[in-house]
């Protein structure tokens, strides 16, 4: 269930191939990598059953939907299995969920068509970025990513900073609540991924119990090593 992933701007050619090794040691669903990364990343995965996940739109989801098509179809030609996108929050924010839509969409069809061009299959994940969203504009996003055509909805990018009106920050991460209501949106047809926060075994079942069934985690190492 675990992408194993490393999305800091950091990150450097040698923990990249690090989180690889890792990834195949231990079976993970996936590594999830800045674009940049997709080449190395397929590359050093091309003979095991671990696939390569990146992010389009990341983190903050406010590129052009035709930008986001093309970056998630170079990414599909660059080695990429997987792509998870950021939805164009600020439209989901205005509860314009056709563009949100229109918006998944575009990045849809690109990475579906791309795959299909080089004989192979590709996935989408939606991030809606649930710490900006109310429960009502979270399961619009998440209907809308369905009608798209996407094949996940995921909760976080965990980069997120949402403040109170005083200014102190709040939680970023996937939460059991936001979970929990996004599988009831989307059904048992889709998946949804939790992300953003989950540092050990605890809370990840916790999640998986509310409905995901994919984690993105950089802590994936200790959570398996704590599981029982």
């Amino acid at each position: 269930m675990i992408d194993h992933t490393l999305l800091a701007a950091t990150a450097t050619k040698a923990q990249i191939l690090k989180l690889c090794a890792e990834a195949k040691e231990h079976s993970f669903a996936s590594v999830c990598v800045n674009p940049v990364w997709v080449p190395l990343a397929a590359s050093e995965l091309k003979a095991c059953p671990v696939a390569v996940c990146t992010v389009i739109g990341f983190p903050l989801g406010a590129e052009k939907k035709e930008v986001k098509a093309f970056a998630a179809r170079q990414a599909v030609l660059d080695g990429a299995d997987e792509v998870d996108m950021v939805i164009n929050i600020g439209a989901a924010k205005d509860n314009d969920f056709e563009a949100v839509q229109e918006d998944i969409k575009a990045l849809v069809d690109s990475a579906k068509g791309a795959a299909k061009e080089i004989g192979k299959s590709a996935l989408v994940k939606v991030i809606v970025e649930t710490c900006y969203l109310t429960d009502q504009e979270i399961e619009g996003a998440c209907l809308a990513a369905k009608k798209a055509g996407a094949d996940f909805v995921k909760t976080s990018t965990g980069f997120g900073t949402p403040k109170d009106p005083d200014g102190k920050a709040l939680p970023n991460g996937a939460q059991v609540r936001h979970v929990e209501l996004m599988r009831k949106t989307v059904g048992s047809q889709m998946g949804v991924k939790a992300s953003g926060g989950i540092r050990d075994a605890n809370s990840a079942k916790a999640l998986v119990a509310a409905g995901a069934n994919r984690l993105g985690c950089s802590a994936g190492l200790k959570i398996i090593e704590t599981w029982k």
